[in-house]
């Protein structure tokens, strides 16, 4: 069943065209990604579909009354308010759905028949069936714990950084479950932990989902469908990511082949045209101006044809781990050093060498030390103890502050600021616009200023400043940070191929499985741990090792109908015959009194169940069998008592 449809829309700013006789259709259930170029219009797209901007042109059709909601890229809260009443104060239609029915369930005990309160009754336990809405407090709790809020639960909002805040604002939405969620760039901020966390909760509440992402692993778990913005069009491919590039390459082909077809005709065409006089006859003339719309496509086919070849060579290209050259040139090397902040140890007595070719990616869960122990290695901080020796070598930093950049300047300044327009790259000359076209900035972009640009364009802009520079080492903090897919190819092709040293902060996945080849894992008590393995099969190992912790500490557990057992053949000479007949039936009782409680319970949550049997007539047997069931639990605690005494 389709939710939102929209027909022919149409969205542009002053001259700037996004979308262009667009439709789209959202289904009950789906999970849709949207990809494309920074500024092609994603963000634009969901801002239509929410209502918070309309179109130029064309028809949008909302199902129903059905309720939508957007994670913003900045939320907004009361100044007043804690981190956990932020996350309640979401969920306040869901705590008073919960309070109407507990109420209705009451009046219901005495007024079985009223056919209006059995009605809400019924429509408010569908309401909060469809949200899960029924254990809210223990679900806040959970989350809570995944996003690392908990330590913040009583903290003012407003007190938070803008990453914890846009975590408080996702742990609302994700329990509230409005019909429809969007999701702009959600797993910024999150480490890979609470990543695994969020795919589990939009997998298993069954969300119907439109989002955006550059985490290309995020999409191919979650995504059911990909729609890419492609000159101002939409293209739709069925599955997750890795479906989604097989699908691209397919329409490649199938363009390819078209084009083919298409200079055959034109070739015929031509021949008619250059032969035929009656070309010129009134008659002729719709022939003669489909050759010249054919001349057209035929010039426009190849471009688009080679920027989607580009892009899957990128994607699909795998680099080669080994090292050619010699890495006996040291950068670094961290002498046992240690840093703590107030009441907790970042890095303890950690010795490290970094080589001229090394490519390590640094990760670990967020407030862990990443970026800090990036700072050490730069000496922007200083080690509470040990040394770190520095070689003599140029290095490229980028970290999310931007600070190179100046918002006045245009980009052909920022990039000739001397003038003219040519630019050094490695120690060649090379026209900026070609230099900057590699990094998908069209011409007219030239003379755009800095501050003009979006903040994804402003860290295109950096990259491209940092890799047009001759440095030995290049140390990149989350890089990938509100960059399209497109960018990050385009970096990580620049990063693979880099001759010299890179050490990357991030926490996107699929980017450190093909930049990096060693992993520095800090583990947020002090530790640091080295590994070759991919980030991927990193935390599928670490992830089963928990899981067979967790399995190893449940059968260590003491089975409890096996110590019952044991018991009854310890004491069969020490406790009196009653005593001892009593001891040996009680915990069969029990469990039938425990199964009886959960047949009444599950029947009192059922409308036709409790409509049948009468609501309290029920309440009453729960009553009984609840007294019943803690009289003989305190019985067989006292014999239980009885028993360790005497065997004391």
């Amino acid at each position: 069943m389709a939710l939102v449809d929209l027909f022919g829309i149409k969205k542009q700013y002053d001259l700037k065209i996004l979308l262009d006789d667009v439709d789209f259709h959202l289904n009950e259930g789906e999970r849709v990604a949207i990809v494309g170029q920074n500024g092609c219009g994603k963000s634009t797209l969901m801002k239509i579909i929410s209502s918070e901007e309309e179109p130029n042109d064309g028809k949008k059709v909302i199902n129903g009354n059905i309720q939508i909601e957007i994670l913003s890229q900045n939320p907004k809260f009361k100044s007043n308010v804690t981190t956990k009443e932020a996350i309640e104060l979401e969920l306040t239609e869901l705590y008073n759905a919960k309070k109407e029915y507990d109420e209705i369930s009451l009046k219901l005990a005495d007024d079985f028949n009223n056919k209006e309160l059995l009605e809400k009754h019924s429509r408010l336990a569908n309401f909060l069936d469809h949200h899960n809405a029924w254990s809210l407090d223990d679900k806040i709790e959970r989350v809570l714990r995944e996003f690392h809020l908990k330590e913040y639960e009583n903290r003012l909002v407003y007190s938070l950084s803008g990453g914890e805040q846009r975590r408080v604002a996702l742990a609302g939405l994700i329990l509230k479950k409005p019909d429809i969620l969007l999701l702009d760039e959600p797993t910024n901020h999150l480490d890979v932990y609470m990543v695994e966390f969020l795919e589990e909760m939009l997998l298993k509440e069954k969300f119907t989902l439109l989002f955006i992402s550059h985490d290309r692993y995020f999409i191919d778990n979650i995504a059911t469908r990909v729609i890419e913005i492609e000159n101002h069009k939409l293209v739709s491919y069925n599955g997750g990511y890795q479906n989604f590039l097989h699908l691209k390459e397919q329409r490649l082909k199938s363009l390819q082949k078209g084009h083919e077809n298409l200079l055959k005709l034109l070739k015929q065409e031509e021949e008619w045209l250059g032969k035929s006089v009656r070309a010129r006859e009134k008659r002729n003339q719709g022939r003669k101006q489909k050759v010249f719309e054919l001349r057209d496509k035929a010039k426009s086919n190849p471009s688009l044809i080679r920027k989607i070849t580009l892009e899957l060579e990128r994607e699909k290209k795998h680099f080669n781990r080994e090292d050619s050259v010699s890495r006996k040139k040291m950068l670094f090397e961290l002498h046992n050093i240690s840093y703590s902040l107030p009441n907790r140890k970042l890095i303890e007595n950690f010795s490290y060498r970094i080589l001229q070719r090394d490519k390590i990616a640094i990760v670990g869960p967020n407030g862990a030390g990443k970026s800090t122990l990036i700072k050490l290695i730069l000496g922007k901080l200083e080690v509470d103890s040990g040394s770190i020796d520095r070689g003599d070598f140029t290095i490229g930093y980028f970290d999310q502050h931007r600070d190179m950049l100046n918002d006045e300047h245009t980009l052909i300044e920022t990039f000739c600021p001397n003038g003219g327009d040519t630019i050094e790259v490695n120690g060649h000359n090379m026209h900026v616009y070609g230099y900057l076209k590699s990094f998908l900035f069209p011409k007219e972009y030239l003379t755009q200023k800095i501050g003009m640009l979006s903040g994804g364009e402003k860290n295109r802009v950096a990259l491209a400043l940092l890799l047009a520079k001759k440095v030995d080492c290049l140390i990149l903090d989350e890089p990938t940070n509100d960059l399209d897919i497109q960018t990050i190819t385009i970096l990580e092709d620049r990063l693979i191929n880099f001759s010299g040293a890179l050490l990357v902060v991030s926490h996107d996945r699929y980017f450190v499985d093909k930049v990096a080849s060693k992993l520095l894992m800090l583990k947020g008590d002090g530790s640091i741990e080295e590994s070759y393995q991919s980030y991927s099969e990193y935390l599928a190992i670490e992830k089963e090792i928990k899981e067979l912790d967790s399995l190893d500490k449940e059968i260590a557990k003491p089975d409890d109908k096996v110590q019952k057992n044991e018991i009854k053949i310890k004491t069969k000479n020490k406790l009196s015959y009653k005593k001892q007949r009593d001891f040996d039936s009680l915990p069969k009782e029990l469990e039938e009194l425990e199964a009886k409680l959960d047949e009444v319970r599950k029947c009192l949550g059922n409308p036709d169940c409790y409509g049948q049997k009468g609501l309290k007539e029920l309440t009453d047997v729960l009553e009984i069998t609840q007294n019943l069931y803690d009289e003989k639990s305190e019985k067989y605690l006292e014999l239980w008592e009885l028993y360790e005494s005497l065997n004391s």
